[in-house]
């Protein structure tokens, strides 16, 4: 009897000073993934404690397990970046946020630290989660609708009434970057496959090429931009479809430049920078009904594992977005 009655008390400490979280001891392939009792971060000044009730899983999470990330990523190291909770501690210097905020956004510009029951994240990369949207659509949106909208207003600089050519427009980022598109008044040719033709349309797409089928560069002339998605051939043969000043903008892989320079056009890699003001701008459009989140699979957070083995295409990978539900675990 009394020693029963004693274990919920030791464990409800360790709950409170300790979390369970997905560690990486050494870079490689999802089998490197630990789930371990960790101690809880505390908030330096200018960041906030997260109680973490949704992760996101995207592909630069597998970059940064296997070492391939574009940052230095010191070990051991936390997994995750896109989340949505609510704050439960603030550091000092911290003047737009307040305990009790629900709240999505990033963890920090090392994009680690998510996969855990609670996350420390920098207060100028989270925003008020939109209010329409569960924890786990939210968690799904933060870094794929920023890198859409950087790619279209911030790089190619689009404006109402010019084109923009989109590939891989049925994906996460690509999604968003139709109905972001769509929402300024900027016409879109995209590139899809068969089976997502419909899809991309209903998401307001102007015209579709099936990449499957058709070469996209017959279809199209003088571009004011291209976003790439896709990288690779894809890459190298859009810079034909640009009018000359036009712009090619990735967020893939870095175009070549000798290449851009024959074609007269600028050619750019970028990553993105996940801030307060572009998630609010995010939510605003969300919450107005004019941007539609997709999740695909939702797993535990005990199942990160799982979540990797789709990225790496082990396990049948879903449409749409992987997110950990971790309030749910």
């Amino acid at each position: 009897m009394t020693s029963s009655s004693i274990v919920p008390q030791v464990g409800e400490e360790r709950t409170h000073s300790t979390m369970m979280a997905w560690r990486v001891h050494e870079f490689g392939s999802p089998e490197t993934m630990k789930f371990e009792r960790v101690p809880r971060p505390e908030p330096s000044p200018g960041e906030v404690l997260v109680k973490v009730a949704a992760a996101g899983v995207g592909p630069w999470d597998a970059w940064i397990r296997s070492g391939k990330s574009a940052l230095p990523q010191p070990l051991p190291l936390t997994l995750g970046s896109d989340l949505s909770g609510e704050i439960v501690a603030m550091g000092s210097d911290v003047a737009e946020l307040r305990v009790g905020d629900q709240v999505y956004g990033v963890t920090n510009p090392q994009f680690v630290g998510a996969y855990a029951e609670y996350a420390v994240a920098s207060a100028g990369m989270v925003s008020n989660k939109p209010t329409s949207l569960t924890h786990v659509e939210a968690a799904s949106v933060p870094v794929v609708a920023v890198t859409a909208w950087q790619a279209l207003f911030d790089h190619a600089q689009l404006k109402a009434g010019q084109t923009v050519v989109i590939h891989g427009a049925a994906g996460n980022v690509g999604s968003y970057a139709v109905q972001l598109a769509h929402h300024a008044g900027v016409q879109t040719v995209v590139t899809a496959s068969t089976g997502d033709i419909s899809v991309v349309r209903d998401l307001g797409a102007n015209r579709v090429v099936d990449y499957r089928t058709q070469r996209f560069e017959e279809e199209v002339r003088d571009a004011d931009a291209v976003i790439d998605l896709v990288g690779g051939e894809t890459q190298t043969r859009s810079i034909q479809v640009l009018r000359r000043g036009g712009k090619l903008i990735s967020a893939v892989s870095r175009p070549d430049q000798d290449l851009a320079k024959r074609y007269g056009v600028e050619a750019s890699f970028f990553l993105v920078d996940v801030t307060s003001q572009y998630l609010t701008k995010i939510a605003r459009l969300i919450d107005g009904g004019k941007l539609r989140t997709n999740v695909g699979a939702v797993l535990p957070l005990a199942d990160a594992r799982e979540a990797h083995l789709m990225l790496e295409h082990v396990r049948p990978q879903p449409k749409g977005k992987i997110v950990l539900d971790v309030g749910a675990s």
